[in-house]
């Protein structure tokens, strides 16, 4: 083996090397670990309350009988030492194994405080305190692990989305295998309520698919044959044949899982600092102790047994189990509730960064904007020409263009219902222009202004060119169709913006963004236009990536940390440059997952404010997390001045407070989606 890697949020363990699972099993068979492929899912039995928690329950039963003996036959009785004695064993054993371990090697953590401390109380002959500390904190850590097991649910819950196995069609033949053993190039059947095992393209068959667990899109989305279909979503309606094109290891929903499992295993910034301050934080409360434990003895002439046991609830109370756990339980927890919204956050760092974002960039063309042109208006110029033939003509001229506005003049006309079965001869598209070809021996044309000019022979009267410009203005582009010399009609094609995008920005300043800004790089005019209709003030135009880049490094030493939202590609640079890079549209996206620190799965900018108000929401309950550690800890050791310290005070507070910071960071599982 060359190297191991734990991710505890996650319950991974990552070997480089030739190692099986059985010499795995075997290294961690002291804590019982049972290690499975990572290809393989995790099926865990529910094991019965009374056997899950044998060791807790069978040490607090034994502290009640060694109280009942206590009252009855005397402190110091054999009898009564036995039980309080056999309680510390049954729930020490792990505790004590490590904890001497770590003293050996003079590691201090909370379990070599905890073991220095229970010795000490059995050496002083405390020994019904001692078994009471040791049994709440193996309490104290079962809500613990509870607390993390109901975090990584979030990924076991992804894992569920999709199926174990599939039905699919191989060489003619119908067969139900295993998804690890489907291949690409197989047909996958799926029929009306089955769950989609494989990403794949739709061959055959129309259906609605609910992407809610891949994308977070509420509303199903319409497939036909061509359209991409993501693993763990669900078919609800139709009979679908889809093409596999991604393998078990690499389909998108197997992204995200591998994805959600590096996030939960960075370390946020206030994790960092809380490893940093324990580092520094046991060895000052050992310390603390060992002169509480001698100085009044010694200076004081108080009693030695009386300050010794003080020290020992100084031991008790300061493990740090509470600030230790207070940070990776909400970072864990706020990362799958995103996870389980469409939203990946790809570590704990992002997630805290978002939270402190001043200021946000945005792409035009894709990210506020939808990134398809569409037709918005048509003018008809000659009133005598019949309406219907010039559409016709429009679109039999269009479909014979690869620009990406003929197709949408043909996708407008198409939905509106014009057909056509005219045939265009001699037809020439002219780059920069627009297209031309004869129809029944007419010459018919479209294309831009200069164009139309050339056509006609002539300057287009001043109410065209008032419409012309004013159409322009408004970020729309402007095609003028014609036939011989005379202009027939007037379309404009845009690239509309999102229904959502105002929305959203006003959600924004309204939760503290402070400016809000485009970098595009289209023309002035467009990006004016649409930044006026969704309320963005501040717009840089055509710009190159490079200049977006710069872009953000000058509002860097305006805000200090900027976000930037963008498709993921030829936003790259200004993606990385940023505090915080934001994809959209990340499901099947392969640049928009490994590039953005943030994706959005669903093309669903409503899902920006969601994800911030998570961060600022997940920030707060850090904060109060590691406040209220701290402060418990400080008013319990305020206790040791008149004496009043005891180990039943020092073990409640530790254990009071590690469970409520766990509920506390377990509140990020109930954050809602309101903004969508």
């Amino acid at each position: 083996m060359k190297n191991a890697t734990v991710n505890f949020g996650a319950s991974k363990i990552t070997v480089e090397g030739d190692v099986s699972i059985e010499e795995l099993e075997k290294a961690g068979a002291f804590e019982n670990l049972k290690i499975i492929s990572d290809h393989k899912r995790l099926e865990m039995a529910r094991e019965p309350f009374l056997k899950k928690y044998q060791k807790e329950i069978i040490s607090s039963l034994l502290i009640l009988l060694g109280y009942f003996s206590y009252f009855t036959v005397g402190e110091h009785a054999l009898t009564t030492i036995a039980l309080f004695l056999g309680s510390i064993v049954i729930s020490g054993r792990t505790l004590f194994k490590t904890g001497l371990k770590n003293l050996m090697k003079l590691e201090f953590d909370m379990r070599t405080l905890m073991t220095i401390a229970i010795i000490g109380a059995v050496i002083i002959g405390e020994w019904a305190e001692g078994a009471i500390v040791v049994v709440l904190f193996a309490i104290s850590e079962a809500l613990e692990s509870y607390s993390m097991d109901k975090a990584r649910h979030s990924i076991r819950s992804l894992m569920d989305l999709a199926p174990n196995e599939a039905t699919i069609r191989r060489n003619g033949n119908e067969m139900i295998i295993p998804v690890e053993e489907i291949t690409i190039g197989d047909t996958l059947i799926v029929k009306p309520g089955q769950k989609i095992a494989m990403d794949g393209k739709v061959t055959k068959g129309t259906s609605s698919v609910n992407q809610a667990a891949i994308t977070g899109e509420s509303v199903p989305v319409y497939k036909e044959s061509g359209d991409e279909v993501f693993a763990g979503t669900l078919n609800e309606e139709g009979y679908l044949e889809i093409e596999v094109t991604k393998t078990v290891e690499d389909n998108t929903l197997s992204k995200i899982i591998h994805l959600v499992e590096e996030a939960q295993a960075e370390r946020a910034p206030s994790q960092k600092f809380v490893d940093r301050f324990a580092k520094y934080y046991t060895p000052a409360i050992i310390g603390i102790a060992f002169l509480a434990a001698i100085i009044p003895p010694l200076l004081f002439q108080e009693p030695w047994l009386e300050w010794i046991y003080q020290g020992l609830a100084i031991l008790v109370v300061g493990c740090p189990c509470a600030l230790v756990i207070s940070t990776p339980v909400s970072i864990v927890t706020a990362i799958g509730t995103a996870a389980r919204q469409g939203v990946l956050i790809k570590g704990g760092i992002h997630l805290e960064q978002l939270g402190v974002i001043r200021a946000i960039a945005f792409d035009k063309t894709g990210t506020v904007t939808r990134g398809i042109p569409a037709v918005t208006d048509v003018h008809y110029v000659d009133q005598t020409f019949d309406q219907e033939d010039a559409l016709k003509i429009l679109r039999a001229l269009e479909a014979l263009s690869q620009h990406s506005l003929a197709k949408s003049i043909v996708s407008y006309l198409d939905h509106k219902g014009v057909k056509h079965s005219i045939t265009v001869d001699d037809f020439t598209s002219i780059t920069g222009k627009g297209v031309e070809g004869k129809v029944d021996g007419q010459t018919c044309w479209a294309g831009n202004l200069s164009f139309a000019q050339e056509r006609t022979g002539q300057t287009l009267d001043d109410s065209l060119m008032d419409t012309y410009f004013s159409w322009q203005n408004q970020g729309k582009t402007v095609m003028i169709f014609g036939i011989n010399q005379s202009i027939i009609l007037m379309i404009a094609v845009r690239d509309e913006p999102r229904e959502e995008s105002r929305d959203v920005i006003e959600n924004l300043h309204a939760s503290g963004i402070k400016e809000t800004f485009m970098l595009t790089g289209d023309d002035q005019k467009t990006a004016d236009a649409i930044a006026d209709e969704i309320g963005i003030t501040t717009v840089k135009a055509n710009l190159l990536p490079q200049d977006k880049l710069n872009e953000i490094r000058n509002y860097q030493l305006k805000h200090d940390k900027v976000a930037m939202v963008g498709d993921g590609v030829n936003d790259a640079p200004a993606l990385a440059a940023s505090t915080v890079g934001i994809a959209m549209g990340g499901a099947g996206t392969d640049t928009a997952l490994e590039t953005a620190d943030i994706a959005l799965m669903s093309d669903d900018l409503n899902k920006l404010p969601f994800t911030i108000h998570l961060s600022k929401k997940a920030l707060a309950i850090i904060k109060q997390n590691i406040t209220f550690a701290l402060a418990v800890k400080f008013l319990a050791l305020l206790l040791v001045i008149p004496n009043w310290l005891t180990l039943w005070i020092a073990i409640f507070a530790d254990m009071g407070a590690t469970l409520l910071v766990t509920l506390n960071g377990l509140r990020l599982l109930k954050v809602k989606d309101d903004f969508s």
